[in-house]
């Protein structure tokens, strides 16, 4: 044989040798080939795993993603062990892995950088990773020990820190397993500050304070285990001792709120003015500015529960219905080009149903988990037209109702939860049964009846393995039995009082559309990585919403009768930099259908839109297929977004200046009629009027001076009065004053 052929021959049997040892069974851990390593038996997934997601390597910008990288794949932030030990292992004739030499093995050299690597040096050569990837290897590169235990939990050595401006502190991670045991994995874990400006965060876990007061939370993750550290940083200078024990209290909410400041050394704002706090409730309870008469009748008041009385008043009114459907319409409300424009007129209508008679919150979730009939007749079934199959229903049952965002376990373990895919498509079997009888969907002209209902069949499987999997909840239990719709399981697990998502994500929700921001942001995205910013208000509030059998109207009274609601937006020396406990009202623009409103009854000429009835508001609009330049400007979602919706609350030049330029809104302040040409008829003075205008625009009195100049103005008018009025008019409108709610 020639020297060639003898060399073919050898490496054909070391390839076959290292295949052997990649797959030796698992209770067989020594190499069958190259030396036997004197270290301790070193785990593939208790020990390898864990050195590749600390240093990226599974990342989704590297070897994660979902194609890989340079032919080379791993599951994402290593959620599948086995897929990864046979990526290292067998793929690609285990050339990844050099037994003669683990030394040269290529994930050695391309981690080192001894070779190209498009993710440069990860581990340095003779470090701790480097010695115990070698070692593994030497020892032939198993994929499990004998007697391997199985790690049950992570968990930091401290979760609440209080530091100091830019003090540095060290963290400490424990991985503890199923065999009583425990190792540091400090160095081996991911960390992730939410907000790096005020805590950073170094790959061996050392937080570092930034220099302004502040708080936020630091994730970490040691192989789809986590942990969250809450880290705040106090004023230097503490308030007085019982400062807040001389604050007015109304509920618990207050109680909670000050505990949360004073260990910050944060002062709430002054109380809010009268006018301030009535504009301010009425755009929130009702979407609308009040009436020139209501606003007098209000700030002329002297009882002293008066803002109470006026908050009794708003939950009672019509207009509370079209205001909070309106909410809900976009987080509901699918495109009529897709699913047919009777099947959403009928879903809208069903909607404002719903809050017209204070249905409570529970039974409007179970009416829409559990929907069937025709979409021409039950609103709720229209979901499960626009959703086809139960992964689509799951990823948006959860996010609404749980505050759960699953989509990412569709294709790889969640990277900020615990779920996997079988926990999703688990959760997914709920809907597997749903049937539908009709023509289906032929966009963009959907127009055709489609019922819905609970078939006998339907199984759900898991994408990878190809096993069927049954419904199961994503935590807890559900009763379920092999002849009722699992709908119904669902929804009984789902409103029960021991799912604390239930209410949570539902006081946070209206929290927000009141407070400015919720307790957790994004409101719908409740996770131990993004926690609540005052998780003890949070679970109060949600309590407080199960003991009043979910009714919302009793959630809204309690937060906007609150102290902490009725606070000024003005910061003082100690909260200026406060985004996240409500020291202070944050102010935010009106909602556009707010807006639109307000400008039809501030310039008393209604626009009238098409596909509604004359003098239709816009909170009232069906959907968001019906033209409007105003809307679309002001933050309306757009039209072919899929719902939940949201909405982009930030001003923009784009919205000054269409206030500024709109030949709409001009037309409309000066059109006969208006309210500028019924003021200039008027036998009112120049100072009447200007108290007119002031209460309908900002929904207060003007103060002497801007009194004195706006009569003067109307007076110098002289038979001009109606020129100077809708000049006024226009200057107050493009004020941020109006848009802002203060």
């Amino acid at each position: 044989m020639s020297s060639q052929c003898q060399l073919i021959a050898c490496l054909c049997v070391l390839l076959c040798a290292a295949s052997v040892a990649a797959e030796q069974p698992a209770n067989d851990n020594v190499a069958s080939v190259g030396e036997v390593s004197d270290y301790a038996p070193i785990s593939f997934e208790l020990d390898v795993q864990p050195i590749m997601t600390a240093r990226g390597c599974n990342q989704g910008a590297c070897h994660g993603k979902q194609r890989g990288q340079n032919g080379f794949q791993l599951s994402l932030l290593g959620f599948d062990s086995d897929y990864d030990f046979h990526a290292l292992g067998t793929n690609a004739r285990s050339r990844r892995l050099s037994f003669a030499s683990p030394e040269s093995s290529l994930l050695l050299r391309k981690a080192t950088a001894q070779v190209p690597h498009g993710g440069g040096r990860k581990i340095e050569i003779d470090s701790p990773d480097y010695e115990t990837l070698v070692n593994w290897i030497s020892q032939g590169a198993p994929r499990r020990l004998p007697n391997e235990p199985t790690l049950q939990r992570v968990e930091l050595s401290k979760e609440i820190y209080s530091l100091k401006p830019d003090q540095s502190v060290a963290q400490k991670v424990t991985a503890y397993y199923s065999d009583s045991t425990s190792r540091d994995v400090t160095l081996s874990t991911s960390y992730l500050s939410n907000d790096a400006a005020i805590v950073s965060v170094d790959d061996r876990g050392r937080l570092t304070a930034g220099p302004l007061p502040g708080e936020t939370a630091v994730m970490a993750r040691y192989m789809n285990h986590i942990c969250v550290a809450r880290v705040s940083i106090p004023q230097t200078e503490m308030l007085p001792e019982g400062f807040f024990s001389k604050l007015p209290q109304a509920n618990f909410i207050d109680k909670l709120i000050y505990a949360k400041l004073e260990k910050l050394g944060v002062k709430p704002s002054q109380p809010a003015a009268d006018a301030t706090f009535m504009r301010r409730v009425y755009t929130d309870i009702i979407g609308r500015l009040p009436t020139v008469a209501e606003a007098e009748a209000f700030l002329d008041s002297s009882l002293e529960n008066k803002r109470e009385l006026l908050v009794d008043q708003l939950l009672d009114r019509p207009e509370y219905t079209d205001h909070w459907a309106n909410h809900w319409a976009d987080l509901l409300r699918p495109n009529p080009y897709r699913v047919g424009i009777k099947a959403v007129l009928n879903y809208d209508a069903w909607i404002r149903k719903q809050f017209r008679d204070d249905v409570s919150y529970d039974e409007f979730a179970r009416q829409i988990i559990t929907a069937r009939g025709s979409t021409w007749q039950n609103g709720p079934a229209t979901l499960y037209r626009d959703r086809r199959t139960p992964d689509e229903v799951a990823t948006m049952i959860s996010q609404l109702f749980l505050g759960v965002r699953l989509e990412c376990a569709k294709c790889h373990h969640h990277p900020f939860e615990k779920y996997s895919q079988a926990d999703f498509y688990s959760f997914a079997a709920f809907f597997g049964r749903v049937g539908r009888k009709g023509k289906g969907l032929s966009p963009p002209i959907s127009g055709g009846e489609e019922i819905v209902f609970t078939s006998t069949k339907g199984d759900v499987k898991h994408p990878v393995t190809g096993e069927v999997l049954p419904p199961r909840p994503l935590f807890g239990k559900a009763d379920l039995d092999d002849h009722s719709d699992p709908r119904e399981a669902l929804a009984d697990w789902m409103t029960s009082p021991e799912n604390e998502f239930f209410a949570q994500v539902q006081v946070n929700r209206v929290w927000a559309q009141l407070m400015g921001r919720g307790l957790v942001d994004p409101v719908d995205d409740l996770r131990s990585t993004n926690p609540a910013t005052n998780p003890e208000l949070l679970d109060a509030l949600a309590k407080h919403f199960q003991d009043s059998g979910y009714r919302q109207k009793e959630l809204i009274k309690t937060i906007t009768l609150s102290n902490v609601y009725s606070l000024s937006s003005t910061p003082d020396e100690t909260n200026s930099g406060d985004r996240l406990n409500y020291s202070r009202h944050y102010r935010g623009r009106l909602r556009a259908e707010v807006l639109m409103d307000a400008i039809a009854d501030i310039t008393g000429s209604n626009k009238n839109l098409d596909a509604m009835p004359p003098g239709s508001r816009a909170n009232q609009v069906w959907t968001h297929r019906i033209d409007s330049v105003f809307l679309d400007t002001f933050g309306r979602p757009n039209e072919n977004q899929d719902p939940p919706c949201e909405r982009l609350p930030d001003s923009s030049v784009t919205q000054t200046l269409h206030l500024m330029n709109s030949q709409e809104l001009n037309d409309r302040i000066r059109k006969d009629g208006s309210r500028a040409d019924t003021l200039a008829k008027s036998k009112l003075t120049a100072e009447e009027v200007a108290d007119e205008l002031y209460l309908s625009i900002f929904s207060r009195w003007p103060n002497q001076r801007e009194q004195d100049y706006a009569a003067k103005l109307i007076r110098l008018a002289g038979d001009e009065r109606r020129s100077a009025i809708e000049d006024l008019m226009w200057a107050m409108l493009n004020a941020p004053e109006f848009t802002i709610q203060n």
